[in-house]
């Protein structure tokens, strides 16, 4: 009871804030609202700042000014476009995640506890805070051995003050879905879940460590992408210290000029560098903004800053891969019929009427240069037809939509005349042909063979490589079910069929 007051009394104070910058009920949004909630939403404002803002400004004006947990809170909520608004999504993202430092000595004091020796042990030098955000600051160090590094030291009571400020939006969570219908489809209380998570993620920070060492193994064959290497011996949950790289940012674009960096490669690199990771690995680094982004000595990107992760499993990045390839190759019937085979789109809708639905969003869009197109117009328009038809976004796939968002403002950035389409599709293309080869389908033959046998149905184009994988199961004594062999022969023989029947060549 007490601790359900404690989370009451937060709750007041931040809407007390939140109503002060009109960002509680938003004036935009209010003509969707009940009657009774207008009304309180119109006495919230009186005397509210911030006129002539955004709602998605005001809302990261009133958060920038609660604390470290709001202020992570406003940056998660800027990952989850399909709920906020791409704009709000936007807005939000500007949110700077830049707090006052806490003193040196309480962050040498912090070491040494998590490390068992005192700093002077450990470090030959050790600076002030050069970077100060709501959760962690980092001192820039160097080792006895003369090495330069980078120690990133969590902020004192931290997790104590995240869990309660998060059990508050728990209950603001359960509030709305009690009493407002219309959020439900958005599941308020599972996303405060989703984002208390990967709020007690980023506060352990040899999570991200190790998010760093396996970025690190999966890119290790790409000698154009550098991660910093992990200090092991002088990290723990509390204190993450990693190789120092000394680069150019990528938002320096007149730096880049000055070094002579192919700007339009960069781009090409920043964005199938993403693809690579979420298709090929599953793991990506979801925070790909041009201040996480480096270009080294060598002209290697550098990634950095490893605390917002994504992880999609291998059904997940099989359709994706069939949604963005279909899209691609302007086959909006294979892109539908990707969403309704993963149970994206309840099955009681046409699958013909969602198809010319996404057809009205890739076809304006289709073959135009950056500087033409506003990728995130075009998924907010993807979000818009997705309610349409009651489409519930799996969270993961919102992230990786979101981190592509970003991902295209760096590369436009870089490179306003950059073809997001054709710079994915070798990347795409890569991974499905991948997926219905012969080694990679006896290599786990049930699973990937009816994944191959989707593939072919969904894209004819790899139809060689899937026949050849589905002759050597069907030959091979494989244990599949009776459907997918039957569904296998026919495919195989509608195709020498067609084969068959084709002219032959003058």
């Amino acid at each position: 009871m007490f601790r359900t007051l404690s989370n009451l009394r937060r709750l007041i104070r931040a809407g007390w804030v939140l109503s002060r910058h009109d960002a509680l009920i938003p004036r935009e949004f209010a003509h969707l609202l009940p009657a009774p909630v207008r009304l309180l939403g119109r006495v919230s404002r009186i005397g509210a700042r911030s006129k002539g803002l955004r709602p998605g400004e005001r809302l990261a004006k009133a958060l920038a000014g609660q604390g470290p947990a709001y202020v992570k809170f406003g940056q998660l909520l800027a990952t989850r476009p399909d709920i906020v608004g791409f704009e709000m999504a936007n807005d939000l993202g500007t949110l700077q995640d830049r707090m006052p430092p806490f003193p040196t000595d309480q962050a040498k004091a912090e070491i040494a506890r998590a490390l068992g020796r005192p700093v002077e042990e450990i470090f030959a030098e050790f600076s002030e805070p050069i970077a100060a955000a709501s959760v962690a600051q980092v001192h820039r160090a160097r080792l006895k051995d003369g090495g330069e590094v980078a120690v990133k030291v969590l902020r004192p009571r931290i997790e104590q003050k995240a869990r309660q400020d998060f059990r508050a939006f728990l209950l603001g969570a359960r509030l709305l879905e009690k009493f407002f219908k219309t959020v439900r489809r958005m599941e308020p209380i599972k996303f405060i879940r989703t984002l208390s998570e990967a709020a007690e993620v980023e506060l352990d920070l040899r999570i991200e460590a190790g998010s760093a060492s396996e970025l690190m193994e999966n890119l290790r064959e790409t000698p154009e992408i550098r991660v910093p290497d992990v200090i092991w011996d002088l990290s723990a949950r509390r204190v993450l210290t990693i190789e120092w790289i000394n680069g150019t940012p990528v938002s320096d674009t007149a730096a880049l000029d000055a070094r002579g960096i192919d700007r339009p490669a960069l781009a090409r690199l920043v964005l199938q560098t993403f693809l690579t990771q979420a298709l090929e690995h599953g793991f990506f680094h979801a925070d790909m903004h041009q201040g996480n982004l480096l270009i080294d000595e060598k002209s290697r990107l550098v990634l950095i800053d490893f605390g917002i992760m994504g992880r999609l499993d291998e059904e997940a990045r099989r359709v994706f891969a069939e949604i963005i390839y279909g899209f691609i190759r302007r086959d909006y019937r294979a892109a539908a019929k990707a969403h309704f085979d993963a149970g994206y789109v309840p099955a009681h809708y046409n699958m013909e009427a969602f198809a010319t639905a996404l057809r009205a969003v890739g076809e304006p869009i289709f073959g135009r240069t950056a500087e033409k197109m506003d990728m995130s117009r075009v998924l907010q328009q993807l979000f818009d037809v997705t309610d349409v038809f009651d489409m519930h976004l799996r969270p993961e796939l919102v992230l990786l939509q979101r981190t592509m968002v970003v991902v295209e403002g760096v590369s436009r950035i870089l490179d306003p005349q950059i073809n997001l389409w054709e710079t994915a599709e070798p990347v795409v293309k890569e991974y499905i042909a991948a997926r219905v080869g012969p080694r990679a389908i006896l290599g786990n033959a049930k699973k990937s063979g009816e994944a191959a046998l989707h593939l072919l149905e969904a894209f004819p184009q790899f139809a060689a490589a899937a026949e050849e994988a589905a002759e050597q199961i069907l030959n091979g004594g494989v244990n599949l079910s009776d459907d997918t062999v039957d569904r296998l022969a026919d495919a195989l023989r509608g195709r020498r069929r067609r084969k068959s029947d084709a002219p032959s060549a003058a």
